[in-house]
């Protein structure tokens, strides 16, 4: 149940639910079942992919409690307040309200577990000073939304509270550009498609996200094959364009990989190996991570209204991998 990157250093807690309580909603029931936790910290919990009814996750707090026993992974407490760090950032773009940076990979977004440092929000703190939005709260100051620690690309913080509240009202309504360039393994066919399908944890392994057919969040994809590397006819890798229509944890990692073409370099979602001739190219060029970019970023300022589009070019790693494959 618990989010990738983080140790296993949690607390778990079991609690029967008896059938007087089935039928109220179930974060209800569990915060009267232990009063220790509040309501919003079962919501916050349960949002964390940390609550499960039998083997399967819960996914909803508004949904109807059911008699029988729960398990919560309660994590450890946080951190102490983060710490301003000097990191380089490359910053796109920068006013008194937002601030968008092209993130490098193997950068965390914000503080966690096993990763306390050196992270997004530590770089942001010392960059933008007392600044940065506090709604995110005191690990996650500024932060809107997330990107994967080992992905790259843009990503946008609020420095002022009245922008964080803009830009999470456009990402809850899907009105945000986003655009993503996959390395895969082979080519998605068709060429050019949506894929849609419910996410939720996986029940067989709690550090992954599987797609299934109950439950879960909803999930959209679109995706476009730019260019194929190899046999035309039998691809050995691809450029493939990926354009959310939500934002999922691991969305376009667990949808590509649901086709048979993960992201190259997938550690977790990249099963099966790749033709001998794409191996080679990914021990040349060093790449230890998915083959995964966050290219383009584009939204309306949710305080001055002005059009922005950030566009951020492959970074050393995909780029070189890349043009290894276009030799193939």
């Amino acid at each position: 149940m618990a989010a990738e990157d983080e140790a296993d250093a949690y607390d778990l807690r079991r609690v029967e639910l008896s059938p007087e309580a089935a039928g109220t909603r179930v974060d209800k029931a569990l915060a009267e079942a232990l009063p220790e936790l509040s309501r919003a910290r079962i919501q916050a919990l349960i949002a964390e992919g940390r609550v499960a009814f039998g083997a399967a996750p819960v996914t909803d707090g508004s949904a109807k409690a059911q008699a029988g026993e729960y398990r919560l992974e309660i994590p450890p407490p946080a951190p102490a307040e983060p710490q301003p760090e000097d990191i380089p950032l490359t910053v796109l773009f920068e006013d008194e309200h937002l601030i968008v940076v092209d993130k490098p990979p193997g950068m965390a977004m914000h503080p966690a577990p096993g990763s306390e440092s050196g992270t997004l929000v530590n770089a942001l703190l010392h960059h933008c000073g007392a600044s940065l939005s506090g709604i995110g709260g005191v690990a996650r100051p500024g932060v809107v939304h997330r990107i994967d620690k080992e992905t790259s690309g843009v990503v946008v913080a609020a420095k002022t509270d009245v922008a964080h509240q803009g830009l999470s009202a456009l990402f809850a309504a899907h009105d945000i550009e986003r655009a993503y360039v996959a390395l895969t393994r082979g080519a998605p066919r068709p060429a050019k498609g949506t894929i849609e399908g419910a996410i939720a944890r996986s029940t067989h392994d709690r550090k992954k996200m599987a797609m299934v057919k109950s439950g879960g969040r909803h999930a959209i994809t679109h995706y476009a094959v730019e260019r194929i590397f190899g046999p035309s006819d039998r691809p050995l890798a691809a450029r493939v364009a990926c354009r959310l229509e939500t934002g999922r944890t691991h969305q376009i990692r667990v949808h590509l990989a649901s086709k048979g073409t993960p992201c190259l370099g997938d550690p977790v979602y990249g099963s099966g190996n790749p033709a001998q001739p794409v191996r080679e190219a990914i021990a040349a060029t060093g790449l230890a991570r998915q083959a995964l970019h966050a290219a383009v970023l584009g939204f309306r300022h949710p305080v001055t209204g002005e059009t922005l589009r950030f566009e951020s070019p492959l970074p050393p790693d995909m780029a070189g991998l890349q043009e290894r494959l276009e030799k193939l």
